[in-house]
């Protein structure tokens, strides 16, 4: 036992002097003292899906998300539609089905709508029940098809990366059925790929699921939570080495400035914005294993860099498809938001840490609804924080493409991983809103209306709680307790960073305060109709973005300039003769406005906020259904105008002034939430 904490110290000494020189090794050498003991315990445990149910405007949108694309995509979107390999066809055989359905099942069983759920079930059914005797799965690959097996050499198999998104359906399937033919499967897969690893390596077949082998860790730890078997160690270790290195990346601190001055095709898929949205919880993911804080520490500094340098007012990095730095006119890439939320998940259920949920929290309300239209058919490839121009063109990205398609909205814009992959955002946001605390209890870590149903404290008693709330646009939050006699067990709230002044009632009497950004924690019997009340005042306040702009908040979400938009729809013929429809949005009223230095002294002196009327059952995420604005003050700029139709902004000094010419005359500016504008102006230069 003493040498192996001596080992332990000595690897945890190493790692954190290597932070600043060459990083993490992951060479074959390291394997600490973690793997003997096993996984450490979660600091929150993911609920199975179907625990927790939408209500008011979530069940909305994904009720929208139902009868929209996530519900019908594969039933015109040629690539899933027609003879798909996922299903034995010779159609799609690699990530656009697996994606489409890490977003559509849960929706299915989220819902319980039986005609979804027999839709998905297709897919999964037909990959359970045609493993091959080696443990391989999914499509039949070329070489099968030429008579060959892939028992007799892994080259007859496919690349590693699209089943690391199938595993993560089949999870989220046995979470919600627990159909027996799951865990067995899932290890027989498992024991295949380690004999293979060591000569069809991750990157065998692309550079994707070197890329991306945390999804591949994420499962084989799910899979060693449940049998214990110690063999799935030994391939956490071999996928981890065989991983592109983000904890060397995010520890070491250079490689994230150089992002932000490189858009060459050197290593571009170390700076590719899904591979790092991917990337980011490899190392909360491997400390499972190592139980070294390192590791945490690593992400940690990591993702500070991350958004000091490249970060935006939505919560988001740019990713066009490259890291490329924090001006508001940058793009990012739709899979990028949806994969940096779900990183964001699997990392708080590891690490604990309340911040990751802020930052959930601040992608989902803002910058993720702001990506496709109401209905859900349509998204954008790229969107620009600070956005005002909506067309075919080459904008500031380091992906132009030749069609110019990455800005336009449109069910096929840009490249069509989007198209399959934007519909796990909603989806898990909301299996992610409850968590289990490793005391017995219940932690509501991010906020929306649902009810939750699970066991918990000692005797293990059924509880349902339910939370009705307006949040992120209402202050309070209630929780309803519905049980059958008395259970006791800890219940959990956090309490927001920006939130200051935060109070919990417990049926009506006063119980005592939060401190923004920490947890409240609940300890005692409760009783069948007991109510918990949870109030977070929301103050709308000024925070500091790229070239000294400035952007208005208030609780969760960020506030933009209302932009008049006209919509124009039209069609483009692709070079395989299919005719590609798409919108074009553009301005029909002025943008380019600073707001007044008045502003940014005394936001809550010169703010005025205004509800507006609010219908849960009716909401979607666009100006006529906007639960309140922000009327500002701010001087329209003539100089400012649109540079290759980005919104560039202009240069504010350190004394927070532009000194540049202005229109005398102050206009009220009308704000909305991010997320309700698809035209908006949210990091605006100060003006006197």
């Amino acid at each position: 036992m003493i040498l192996i904490s001596m080992k332990r110290i000595l690897l945890s000494l190493w790692l954190l002097g290597s932070f600043g020189l060459s990083g993490f090794c992951q060479s074959s050498s390291h394997s600490g003292p973690g793997q003997a003991r096993g996984l450490v315990e979660l600091k929150y445990g993911e609920l199975p899906l179907g625990a927790i149910r939408p209500e008011g405007w979530l069940l909305h949108q994904l009720q929208i998300m139902r009868d929209g694309s996530t519900g019908h995509l594969d039933e015109y979107y040629p690539k899933l539609r027609d003879d798909n390999g996922w299903l034995g066809g010779k159609g799609d055989a690699w990530e656009e089905t697996p994606y489409w359905l890490d977003g559509a099942l849960p929706l299915a069983y989220l819902l319980n709508d039986d005609t979804l759920i027999r839709k998905v079930d297709r897919y999964v059914n037909w990959t359970l029940d045609h493993q091959r005797t080696s443990g391989f799965f999914g499509p039949i690959t070329l070489a099968e098809r030429k008579g060959k097996t892939t028992s007799e050499d892994c080259d007859n198999g496919a690349d590693w990366w699209p089943r690391m998104v199938m595993l993560k359906v089949l999870q989220q399937y046995y979470e919600a059925t627990r159909d027996p033919r799951v865990i067995p499967f899932m290890t027989k897969y498992f024991r295949y790929e380690y004999r293979s690893l060591p000569k069809c390596r991750l990157d065998h077949w692309s550079g994707w699921a070197s890329a991306r082998g945390g999804d591949n860790l994420l499962t084989v730890y799910w899979l060693y939570r449940i049998t214990h078997d110690s063999f799935l160690l030994q391939l956490a270790e071999r996928i981890y080495r065989q991983t592109t290195p983000w904890t060397q990346y995010l520890g070491g601190r250079n490689w994230v400035m150089e992002a932000a001055a490189q858009q060459n095709g050197k290593d571009w898929m170390d700076r590719h914005g899904v591979n790092v949205a991917m990337g980011l919880k490899l190392p909360a993911e491997y400390f499972q294993q190592t139980h070294i804080p390192a590791y945490l520490d690593s992400l940690h500094q990591g993702w500070k860099d991350l958004m000091l340098l490249h970060g935006l007012p939505n919560g988001m990095f740019s990713a066009d498809e490259d890291l490329h730095g924090n001006e508001p006119s940058q793009g990012t890439e739709f899979c990028a938001v949806v994969e940096t939320m779900y990183s964001l998940e699997e990392i708080l259920s590891i690490t604990g840490r309340l911040s990751y949920a802020d930052a959930a929290e601040r992608i989902a309300f803002n910058i993720l609804p702001g990506q496709t239209t109401d209905d859900y058919d349509n998204r954008q490839y790229f969107q620009m924080a600070n956005q005002v121009d909506i067309q075919r063109g080459v904008y500031n990205f380091s992906l132009p493409f030749e069609a110019h398609m990455n800005n336009v909205f449109g069910p096929y814009a840009g490249y069509t991983c989007c198209t399959a992959n934007m519909h796990q955002g909603w989806t898990k946001f909301t299996e992610h809103l409850w968590y289990a605390s490793p005391d017995g209890g219940l932690a509501a870590i991010m906020y929306s209306p649902c009810e939750v149903s699970t066991r918990v404290g000692v005797l293990h008693k059924k509880v349902y709680i339910r939370e009705s709330t307006h949040y992120p646009f209402g202050e309070n939050i209630d929780f309803t307790l519905t049980s059958n006699g008395p259970v006791n067990f800890p219940l959990t709230l956090r309490i927001p960073a920006w939130c200051q002044g935060a109070t919990v009632a417990i049926n009506g009497v006063p119980y005592g305060h939060g401190q923004a950004g920490k947890i409240l924690v609940l300890k005692r019997t409760w009783k069948n109709g007991d109510q918990v009340s949870l109030h977070l005042p929301m103050i709308v306040f000024t925070s500091n973005w790229a070239r000294n702009s400035r952007s208005i908040e208030r609780g969760p979400l960020v506030y933009a300039l209302k932009v008049s938009a006209l919509w124009k729809a039209d069609t483009l013929r692709t070079p395989g003769h299919l005719t590609e429809p798409y919108y074009e949005v553009t301005a029909a009223s002025p943008w380019n406005y600073g707001l007044l230095k008045s502003v940014v002294d005394n936001p809550t002196g010169t703010l005025q906020v205004i509800p507006n009327r609010f219908d849960p059952k009716t909401f979607e995420w666009d100006t006529a259904h906007a639960p309140f604005v922000i009327m500002a003050e701010g001087k329209r700029i003539p100089g400012w105008k649109l540079d290759s139709g980005a919104p560039v902004l202009p240069v504010t000094t350190r004394d927070d002034i532009y000194e540049g010419k202005a229109d005398p005359r102050i206009q009220q500016l009308t704000l909305m939430p991010y997320g309700c504008l698809k035209l908006r102006i949210v990091a605006f230069p100060v003006v006197p």
